[in-house]
């Protein structure tokens, strides 16, 4: 019987090819955010120091926060891409984007917290309808994760 990716031809559903569709440009937005800011991590987390220098959060907080948050980002990507710990990596993306809201609102950037909103409620949908991450390794492992 022919294969696409991980899935039998017969067996793979519109559905199934939504969620991929879905999933993928989260996963590629996660993995690009992580991985230009991993070549520049200094910059970053300095930059990062300089936007939050009136906040109440601690500037030695704000400089770690600063260099684990691409690396955070990063895996996220990664493994939303693969389809691999997929429920994992959402719960994992959303965790990241409450810190994101929470840190945008100490600063009281409140246009950035709209797209902070629109990611986490993407995180949720996919989370909902992981049912049909079928084109992922997850899938290929032996069921949804």
């Amino acid at each position: 019987m022919p294969r696409y990716f991980f899935v039998n031809k017969n067996d793979l559903k519109k559905e199934h090819i939504a969620y991929l569709l879905a999933r993928l440009p989260m996963g590629l937005s996660f993995f690009g955010h992580g991985l230009i800011r991993i070549t520049k991590l200094d910059t970053f987390s300095d930059g990062m120091v300089k936007q939050f220098s009136k906040s109440i959060l601690p500037e030695g907080f704000v400089s770690a926060f600063g260099h684990v948050l691409p690396f955070l980002e990063f895996i996220t990507g990664v493994l939303l891409l693969l389809g691999f710990f997929t429920r994992s990596a959402l719960v994992l993306g959303s965790v990241v984007i409450l810190m994101l809201i929470f840190g945008t609102s100490l600063i009281e950037q409140w246009n950035g917290i709209f797209t902070q909103l629109f990611y986490a409620a993407y995180l949720a949908v996919l989370y909902y309808f992981s049912q049909y991450n079928v084109i992922s390794v997850d899938s290929r492992m032996g069921g949804v994760k």
